[in-house]
């Protein structure tokens, strides 16, 4: 499986973006706006931030950083992916009886308990980041996932499968993403969103190959060496990634705080969340259900494989394509319209075409759509927040998104009506559609508050391009502050938010 500063939002730094090259300037409105991606306040220039000045100059988008690229898409494929050939152990599992006091519910329990754990435990791998660096924050990671593949193999009993595949390998996933997840924004500006959408498709790539060879590995030698197999290569593959890897955390000014109360107060952050919210949710279900479904519709294993690692492959193949879309068509645009599609889908496509082998294998393909939280999740924070916030505003949000993680698939599997046949999962096909277009109004709702927000401000073409790529660029005067509150108060809220999300415009 694979994540607005102004006047009214999270204050940040004028050095924000330092970063980026000169060429994208935008002037400034008075010495102390700093509107544009590029630029910093006058008052705060120093000997010291001249030496950065060079820096910038010097600094090209990608360079080394596709090499980070290719390393995170390796540890999304080892981590992500192999999470996602969960869905073939599920199966296994509710066929076999081969774990002792555990209940179909269990077996749930833990998928969902393995992203929950990697969420919770982000604050605290955000704070490693900051003390020991992103590479040994990586490693400690590595060490986790591997060791919770060899216990894993040898359990026989609920509680054993709970700490190894559950607890264990939630904190390994939670390490290793919480370490790249936000590197590659780094390395980029106008390529950021294809660049993470690139890095985050490794996930669907490794859940293609795991899928089938998860299936094969337990049919063939047995769920022990299954389990030690995929220890000793994800050890091998992402150990050799600590070694690669680099960040720029300095160069940014990234704040690595693992517990920031002020976004809470921020209503535009709070949309973004509740998209995240209602959207992994849905997600899940689908992920770590859509192999019980098909054995469940009357199709083999090795169909339901199959189909799993159809799902799988549209995401590894659709993530790159969101990257592409997102960057010439607006990052929030694509969030909300792929997360619509894919509440369409569940509706539509799975409920009445996935009874058949042939449309359960087209429902499959719009796994991208299913999860576009992924690719999408880091270059949408940094428009809501900014850059320097965003490792922050990223430790809250997968705290935040701990609840849902933890109970999407156990309120999945309980929703199975009591029959035989693809119509056993009919509720659980509705609850999927609704919480995906649950998620596409918090966005589409975040959407219009960029729109309002940019239009109070005054903002002219130039500094509205600097607003969409980074929020945190935005440093209005008192003048004009007072000049937006004077907007703002004559404007009905509720029809200004509803008119906004009509407006087509590359957002």
């Amino acid at each position: 499986m694979t994540l607005g500063a102004n006047s009214s939002t999270v204050p940040a730094s004028s050095r924000q973006d330092a970063n980026f090259p000169p060429s994208d300037q935008v002037p400034r409105t008075d010495a102390r706006a700093a509107v544009g991606p590029d630029s910093k306040s006058l008052s705060d220039e120093s000997p010291a931030e001249d030496s950065d000045a060079v820096q910038e100059v010097e600094f090209k988008e990608g360079g080394y950083g596709w090499v980070v690229v290719f390393g995170v898409w390796l540890v999304n494929m080892h981590t992500w992916g192999v999470n996602s050939s969960y869905a073939i152990f599920l199966a296994y599992y509710l066929r076999s009886g081969t774990i002792i006091g555990a209940s179909p519910l269990f077996f749930a329990f833990i998928g969902g308990l393995s992203v929950s754990t990697s969420l919770l435990v982000s604050p605290l791998a955000t704070h490693s980041i900051k003390i020991l660096g992103t590479r040994i924050t990586l490693f400690i990671g590595v060490v986790f996932e591997a060791g919770s593949f060899i216990g894993a193999s040898f359990c026989t009993h609920a509680w054993q499968l709970l700490l190894s595949q559950g607890v264990c390998f939630g904190i390994g996933l939670g390490f290793c993403f919480t370490a790249t997840v936000g590197v590659v924004p780094q390395w980029f500006n106008k390529r950021r969103s294809f660049a993470n959408a690139l890095a985050t498709g490794g996930s669907g790539f490794g859940g293609l190959t795991y899928a089938l060879g998860a299936n094969a590995m337990i049919s063939n030698l047995g769920l022990e060496w299954a389990f030690r197999i995929l220890a000793i290569i994800c050890f091998v593959v992402n150990g050799c990634v600590c070694l690669i890897m680099k960040d720029r955390n300095k160069a940014v000014g990234a704040k690595h705080i693992a517990f920031h109360k002020d976004l809470f107060f921020q209503p535009e952050y709070l949309l973004f969340v509740g998209w995240g919210f209602f959207g992994i949710i849905g997600y899940l279900i689908v992920v770590f259900s859509i192999a019980d479904y098909a054995i469940q519709a009357g199709f083999t294993s090795d169909q339901a494989s199959l189909a799993s690692a159809m799902f799988n492959l549209s995401q590894a193949l659709g993530r790159p394509a969101i990257g592409l879309l997102s960057d010439r068509l607006g990052r929030m645009n694509v969030a909300g319209i792929g997360t619509l599609i894919a509440s369409v889908a569940a509706f539509f496509l799975w409920i009445f075409a996935g009874k058949y082998f042939a449309g359960l294998i087209i429902y499959a393909l719009f796994g991208a759509v299913a999860g576009i939280l992924w690719p999408c999740v880091g270059p949408v924070a940094a428009e809501v927040v900014g850059l320097q916030l965003l490792p922050a505003a990223l430790s809250v949000y997968w705290i935040i998104l701990v609840f849902p993680a933890t109970f999407a698939e156990v309120i999945g599997l309980s929703l199975k009506r009591e029959m035989i046949g693809a119509g056993v999962y009919l509720n659980v096909q509705i609850f999927t559609g609704f919480m995906f277009f649950v998620s596409f109004l918090s966005m589409w709702l975040l959407r219009s508050w960029k729109l309002r927000q940019m239009e109070s401000l005054g903002l002219d073409e130039k500094e509205q391009e600097a607003a969409i790529h980074n929020a945190a660029a935005i440093h209005p005067s008192e003048e004009r502050k007072r000049e937006s509150a004077s907007i703002r108060g004559k404007q009905n809220i509720v029809v200004s938010y509803l008119t906004n999300m009509l407006v087509m415009k590359r957002l």
